[in-house]
């Protein structure tokens, strides 16, 4: 009897201790995640919801909320939440890197140094590990095929050829657009001349790239100023619109990913910052969303020209976060736009 109980006892607890392993996955141990993540967005709504598909199905038992907005609107729903104590976002995945900086300048951030930063360009990655780049995002010019095609020069945009005919997003709500402005305002070619050049031709300004790549798609506004992904899809899906780059430079953008300092839930939020940087993650977004990739080991979708086609024009991330607020103040102020 007390040999038959021993025997029990011993199977009982081999049971428990068993259960409370790790399961084997791919040689390795893995714990599998479990819980729910707030993710803080300013992608287009369906690249997010394609994004949280392919991260469910390598990890379908995390729950992943969003808020999306434009990219100033998130980052102010941020620090509200931050200065009232009530912190809800884990993740943040927005437009540029000066945004971030404003938050790392503020010990906003959570560093992490994703293990698959190794096949991403260094150039690309804060040298903190507070955020990393996750695709490259470059501003032109975006044509209905229907007219002329536009010179392939920023100036097109403010010549007689072109007046009122013109659309662009708000560097008031659009985190693009607004790193657009501090970069071109910086440059010789352009500068606030542009800007006022712009306005004496009648440029109609609208909310996001959302807007202006329908409103140039319906010939409403046959030119516009278009991120180049959201132009090459329109045009993957039959939209009689295409995509020129200047060639003074155009401005590019990363939209980083970074942890918010304080996530509750930290380890899920690592894993979800891993998907996005992953091959695999990099290989959906350049399949279902026409990105160009920031890996080196993942191919660019078709339409986009050769790297060495192409003059990026980027800015020092620390110093337009610094003038970034400025820009927009004196933008407003161009346009008579209330701030």
């Amino acid at each position: 009897m007390y040999r038959a109980t021993v025997k029990a006892t011993l199977l009982l607890t081999l049971s428990v201790a068993l259960l409370a392993m790790p399961v084997l996955v791919d040689g390795a141990f893995s714990q599998e995640a479990l819980g729910s993540i707030t993710l803080y967005t300013s992608q287009p709504q369906d690249d997010v919801s394609k994004l949280i598909s392919g991260f469910k199905a390598k990890h379908p038992n995390v729950e992943v909320k969003v808020f999306r907005s434009g990219t100033e609107e998130v980052i102010s729903r941020f620090l509200m939440e931050v200065q009232g104590g009530s912190l809800q976002a884990d993740v943040l995945f927005v437009a540029d890197a000066p945004t971030l900086e404003r938050l790392k300048e503020r010990n906003l951030l959570e560093p992490y140094a994703s293990p698959e930063i190794e096949a991403i360009d260094p150039t690309f990655v804060d040298s903190d590990h507070t955020y990393t780049g996750t695709k490259l995002i470059a501003t032109g010019i975006v044509y209905n095929t229907e007219g002329k095609r536009p010179d392939p020069s920023w100036r097109f945009l403010i010549s007689p050829e072109a007046k009122d005919k013109v659309v662009m997003p708000s560097p008031l709500y659009s985190g693009a657009a607004a790193f657009n402005l501090s970069v071109l305002t910086r440059e010789s070619f352009a500068g606030w001349e542009f800007y006022r050049g712009l306005k004496d031709n009648g440029v109609q300004i609208v909310r996001g790239n959302g807007d202006v790549k329908k409103m140039t798609a319906s010939g409403e506004r046959p030119y516009g100023m278009l991120v180049n992904f959201e132009a090459l899809k329109a045009k993957k899906a039959g939209s009689p619109v295409d995509f020129v780059y200047p060639t003074e430079g155009l401005p590019v953008i990363t939209e980083p990913v970074a942890i918010a300092k304080g996530a509750k839930n930290l380890e899920l939020a690592k894993r979800f910052v891993d998907f996005v940087l992953s091959k695999e993650g990099q290989e959906l977004a350049a399949e279902t969303a026409s990105y160009m990739p920031i890996r080196r080991d993942v191919t660019p979708p078709e339409g986009y020209p050769r790297f060495s086609e192409i003059k990026f024009l980027q800015g020092d991330p620390k110093l337009l976060s610094q003038v970034r607020e400025e820009d927009k103040r004196k933008f407003a102020q161009l346009f008579g736009l209330p701030q």
